[in-house]
C-alpha cells in the first residue's frame, strides 16, 4: 500500500468545499479578528477530517459500482490499492480526531460535525438510493459547512444566511445530479449502473430542480440586500450583480455537462473566479470598510 494511494483516497482536492466555513464570519463582518480567524481554521481542519473520514466509507461501500464507472474506476479502494480494513481504520481515526478539534472551538461546532457525520452515514447507508432524499442530504453537506463557521465563531447565523445557503446548496446539487446523467449518456454507460437514483429522475426534472433552486437563490439575496438596513448601501445593491452572473455562469457549466465537481469547475473557471472576487470586494466594501 502506498502513501500516496492513501492521501489520494482522502480526497483532498474536495477539501476546498469547506472553505465555506469563511460563509457565516464574512458576513458579519468579522472574519479580521484574531479569535474568529483561529475558530475558522480550527471548523476547516476539523471538516476536511470528517469529510475524508466519509469519503472513505462510501468508497468502501461502493467500491463493485465505482469499478464500473468510467472515472470512480481509478479511486484507490476501488483499485485495489486502498484495503477496505485500512480504510475503515484510518475513516475511525479521522472521525476521532475531527471530534476532538471541534470541541477546541465553541460547543456548537462540536454539534454541527457530529450531525454531518449522522446525515452522511445515512446518506452512505441507505438515502444515497432514494430519489430527492439524496439531493437534500447532499445539499445539506454544503449547508452544514456554511452553518459551522458560525457554529465556531459563535456567531449568529440570520435566517437570510440560512435561505441563501440552502437554496445556494441544492441549486449545486441538482446541477451535479444533472451533469452525471448527462456524462452517462455521453460515454455510453448505462444510466443507474453507478448511481441508481438516476434512473428515478429525467433531465428535465433536474433541470427545473436546479432552475427552480438558482431563481430562489438570487431572489433571497436579492431581498436581503434591500431589506437589512445595517447592510442597505449602493456596494451591497451592486454586490447582487456579480452575485447573478456567477450563477447564471456557472449554470452554464451545469447545462454543459460541466457540474459534476463544482470544487474543480469553479476554480478552473476564471470568469466565475473572477465574479467571486468582485462579489466579495463589492460585499467587503459595507462590511468592512
Amino acid at each position: 500500500m502506498a502513501i500516496p494511494a492513501v492521501i489520494q483516497a482522502l480526497r483532498p482536492k474536495q477539501w476546498v468545499k469547506n472553505v465555506l466555513v469563511i460563509a457565516a464570519p464574512f458576513a458579519a463582518g468579522r472574519i479580521g479578528q484574531r479569535s474568529v480567524i483561529i475558530d475558522v481554521i480550527v471548523a476547516f481542519v476539523a471538516f476536511c477530517l470528517a469529510a475524508s473520514a466519509v469519503y472513505l466509507l462510501n468508497d468502501v461501500r461502493d467500491a463493485p459500482k465505482d469499478r464500473l464507472h468510467p472515472v470512480k474506476k481509478n479511486r484507490p479502494i476501488a483499485t485495489g490499492q486502498v484495503s477496505p480494513t485500512v480504510a475503515v481504520v484510518l475513516a475511525a481515526v479521522l472521525l476521532i480526531v475531527s471530534l476532538g478539534l471541534s470541541s477546541l472551538a465553541e460547543p456548537a461546532l462540536l454539534w454541527v460535525i457530529i450531525a454531518y457525520l449522522l446525515i452522511q452515514a445515512l446518506y452512505v447507508f441507505w438515502l444515497k438510493n432514494q430519489p430527492v432524499l439524496d439531493l437534500a442530504v447532499v445539499a445539506s453537506g454544503f449547508l452544514l459547512r456554511a452553518l459551522a463557521g458560525g457554529a465556531a465563531t459563535g456567531i449568529a447565523i440570520s435566517d437570510w444566511f440560512l435561505l441563501v445557503a440552502g437554496f445556494g446548496s441544492l441549486f449545486v446539487v441538482a446541477g451535479k445530479r444533472y451533469s452525471e446523467m448527462v456524462n452517462t449518456q455521453f460515454d455510453g454507460s448505462e444510466i443507474g449502473q453507478t448511481r441508481s437514483t438516476l434512473t428515478s429522475y429525467t433531465q428535465t426534472y433536474l433541470r427545473f430542480v436546479w432552475t427552480v433552486a438558482a431563481a430562489l437563490t438570487i431572489m433571497v439575496y436579492s431581498l436581503w440586500v434591500i431589506t437589512v438596513p445595517r447592510q442597505h448601501t449602493t456596494a451591497t445593491l451592486l454586490s447582487l450583480v456579480p452575485f447573478a452572473l456567477g450563477l447564471l455562469v456557472y449554470a452554464l457549466a451545469v447545462d454543459n455537462g460541466d457540474g459534476g465537481e463544482p470544487e474543480t469547475e469553479i476554480l478552473r473557471n476564471p470568469v466565475l473566479i473572477g465574479l467571486g472576487i468582485l462579489w466579495a470586494a463589492t460585499l467587503g466594501i459595507t462590511l468592512y470598510i
